[in-house]
């Protein structure tokens, strides 16, 4: 490179802008300087000498200097000062001043000023960039520092809005909410795990103090005894604790429910009232380490030993060790075991008992050993443990007999004569539970969505040059990753109320088969989505969300294992189809193998059919969002898929195959219908609500989410609808423009339905939740 002196020619002035962002931000290619070299051997102003010294500015073998080009920046920031700030982001306009153009006379400056621009163009197209964020760039200006405006909220009725998600468990939920808001459960940041255990134990116990542990049961509550209350303080109570979540639902749910559900008044009325003040911890010991959810195959046995009239309760193998029993590890009395019962050499399945693994001095009892499983990846405050029982005696009396019974001369007595019907019937006390885990995961979402709205409301990046820069949840990534998030989370909390009534108000008379299959659809779909949101949320949050003080950790850590205990969510789909299925065997008993088959031909053509006037139907906004049109979509996706894996399952059992190596050559097909009918239940009890909803502006806010969430799930099952012939290409576009559109609509009141959830001060204990955190953290130091 020859001497500044010389590089910096007075007839090229006019780009000096240009060589200077030519070289600031690389090396030039070999294209783009004959592309520029070629512009400027056009122009007929510059001399000989002139283009001699661009050919330097141009030469790869001999790039500028650094102070060069620093040089050259002063240069441009001297000429820019005066000024306009619209003519500053212009390269052409800063080439002119930089010739000192304006001192010609006008028709002169015009047309100087419009060859120059046509110059810079014709370059700045070559380079690829940007004319005005190349200038802001060169010129080094700062970004205004005043808040770019977000976008302009829309009107939310939070208390109406509220009372919608809320439900009928208002007053449960706001009883938490005011507990956790008047500081009567503290957090201690940073406790090991032995302290953190004995923390939790003692909120528990603070709980129980409270009268919180024995809401459902009438032997404790009396007449105010409410299951709904129960599940609503433990959804609440997710919004503090996690591990103090699990510790109340196996104290209070699963080892207090056992003993309501499957024991008799003697139980309730010896037993209860002490398991809920807390004075019997207890434990749910169902699972084992070799059998997992295959509850049936418990290897476990309660042998009758008829000359002592007592129950032998034995682990006959490693395989059959109970596993992740929680509240066994430290502080559990009292275990509710499920073993075989054997009874003069019959086994009758699997039976529920009381068995004491520890005495007051907390030592285990006689034949029993327990473990602590060890150090987990969440819910740090949980005592998860492992028992192990050597021939323990256990009296006849300890038999939860509500449904099965040994008498004292040791015969087996049953009100259930069914052995399949008994088993479902026993380990029915894990509905409840199901239903509750998927209204914890759900408040864990909807803690995680608020602090990361919250922070993207504030948190900014980026802009247009010369603007301040943009909230980022205004960009539409951002909305596109986070608002589906936000809708399907409203729908799943309104689909968690009206299983939960539904569970309230059923019993054995009036049948529990669909009941079951959605609080196991309901506890799946709810998890996943738990799972799925937080990690979103965490990401969103970029490496604020990583750290441990802003809860988005903790959240994940805690709720991971929720799509596995309560039941694998994939076990829990299988089981869901195949209770479909049973329907379909049911409707179907009368039909012969060409009948069934002619059947589900007919039911294909039909659905196809029924979806040809809605693929006429135009692709506008109004069209999209009826709510109609998604659910009829979901509709069809559920019947064609139950209807395509009975088919392929029949077809296996017909040619020889047992219908378990049917079942498991199936299982995709299993779990993908199991989600379509719990898909289409969610949205079509969401879509009835939204249309029910008195106050209009609440409807107003809740159509805009349901539209949302109805769409999305179309736009995620465009793949399927297009190759199965129920959408065309235009319509997924069409999807796809719409849920765009919706995402926008649903960001303007996203801060007014996370208000709407109503989360106590401290659910929000992030900073990155807080307003003007940035601000404050500004001040830290």
């Amino acid at each position: 490179m020859e001497s500044a002196d010389r590089m910096l020619h007075p007839s090229l002035r006019a780009f000096w802008p240009l060589f200077y962002v030519a070289w600031a931000d690389g090396d030039l290619t070999g294209a783009e300087i004959r592309v520029i070299r070629s512009v400027l051997e056009r122009r007929s102003d510059l001399d000989p000498q002139a283009l001699e010294v661009a050919a330097a500015w141009l030469d790869p073998e001999s790039p500028p200097t650094a102070s060069l080009l620093l040089r050259l920046r002063e240069e441009m920031v001297h000429a820019a000062t005066d000024m306009p700030a619209n003519e500053r982001r212009s390269l052409a306009s800063l080439g002119g001043r930089m010739a000192e153009v304006a001192a010609l006379d006008a028709d002169g400056t015009a047309v100087h000023r419009d060859a120059v621009a046509l110059a810079v163009r014709e370059i700045m197209d070559a380079l690829g960039v940007d004319e005005a964020e190349v200038a802001a760039a060169a010129l080094q200006e700062a970004r205004p520092t005043a808040a770019a405006p977000a976008t302009a909220p829309a009107t939310v009725d939070v208390a109406g809005l509220r009372a919608f998600l809320d439900g009928e468990d208002a007053a449960a939920l706001d009883r938490i909410r005011g507990l956790l808001d008047d500081g009567v459960l503290t957090r201690q940041p940073g406790l090991h795990t032995a302290a953190y255990r004995e923390q939790v134990l003692e909120w528990l116990q603070l709980l129980a103090d409270r009268g919180l542990g024995g809401l459902a049961w009438p032997t404790v509550a009396g007449d105010d005894a409410d299951a709904g209350a129960f599940m609503a303080t433990f959804e609440g109570l997710a919004a503090f604790d996690m591990s103090l979540v699990v510790k109340y639902g196996v104290q209070f749910g699963l080892f207090g429910g056992a003993i309501f559900f499957l024991g008799r008044e003697r139980h309730h009325r010896e037993l209860l009232p002490r398991v809920a003040s807390l004075e019997l911890p207890g434990c749910f010991a169902m699972s084992e380490f070799g059998h997992g959810s295959n509850v049936r195959d418990l290897e476990t046995t309660a042998t009758w030993d008829p000359d002592r009239g007592v129950f032998v309760l034995h682990t006959p193998s490693p395989s059959a060790r109970k596993e992740w029993i929680g509240n066994a590890a430290c502080h559990g009395r009292m275990a509710v075991v499920f073993a075989q019962l054997v009874v003069r050499g019959h086994r009758h399945g699997v039976h529920a008992l009381l068995v004491p693994i520890r005495g007051e001095d907390g030592q285990p009892c006689p034949g029993v050993s327990i473990r602590d499983c060890g150090e987990k990846m969440g819910l740090h405050g949980v005592d998860n443990g492992r028992l192990w029982f050597d021939h323990v005696d256990v009296p006849r009396e300890n038999l939860l007999n509500r449904f099965a019974d040994v008498t004292p001369d040791g015969d087996y007595i049953s009100t259930i004569p069914g052995a399949g019907k008994r088993f479902f019937t026993t380990i029915g006390t894990l509905v409840g539970g199901r239903i509750s885990v998927a209204r914890a995961g759900l408040m864990a979402a909807r803690t995680g969505l608020a602090i990361a709205i919250r922070y993207g409301e504030q948190r900014r990046q980026f802009g247009a040059p010369g603007e301040p820069e943009m909230p980022i949840l205004d960009y539409r990534m951002h909305q596109r990753r986070l608002m589906p998030l936000l809708a399907r989370t409203v729908a799943l909390v309104h689909a968690s109320r009206t299983v939960t009534r539904q569970y309230i108000e059923s019993d054995e008379s009036t049948g529990r088969q669909e009941l079951e299959a959605m609080a196991a659809g309901l506890k799946a779909m709810a998890t996943a989505h738990t799972r799925e949101t937080l990690f979103t949320c965490r990401e969103c949050c970029g490496g604020q969300g990583y750290l441990a003080e802003n809860r988005l950790a903790d959240l994940i850590a805690d709720t991971e294992v929720f799509t596995t205990f309560e039941g694998d969510n994939t076990v829990l789909w299988q089981l869901v189809a195949r209770s479909r299925l049973s329907d379909w065997q049911r409707t179907f008993q009368g039909f012969d193998a060409f009948g069934l088959l002619r059947h589900f031909a007919e039911r294909a053509g039909a659905s196809l059919a029924s979806m040809r006037p809605t693929l006429a139907q135009k692709n506008d906004g109004e069209t999209l969002r009826d709510p109609e049109l998604a659910l009829t979509l979901l509709r069809h996706r559920e019947q064609s898929l139950l209807a395509s894996v009975a088919r392929r399952m029949k077809s296996r059992i017909d040619d020889g195959m047992e219908p378990f190596h049917a079942l498991n050559d199936c299982q995709d097909h299993l779990v993908a219908a199991g989600e379509a009918w719990m898909e289409r239940l969610v949205a079509e009890r969401f879509a009835e609500a939204v249309a029910a909803a008195g106050d209009a502006t609440v409807r107003d806010t809740l159509t805009s989410v349901q539209a949302l969430f109805g769409l999305h799930a179309v736009e995620q099952r465009a793949g399927w609808l297009l190759e199965n012939g129920f959408i065309d290409g235009a319509r997924a576009r069409a999807v796809r423009t719409e849920v765009n559109t919706l995402c926008a609509e649903v960001r303007a009141i996203a801060p007014g339905i996370v208000d709407a959830f109503a989360l106590p001060a401290v659910a929000l204990d992030a900073p990155i939740a807080c307003s003007n955190f940035i601000a404050r953290a500004g001040g830290e130091g």
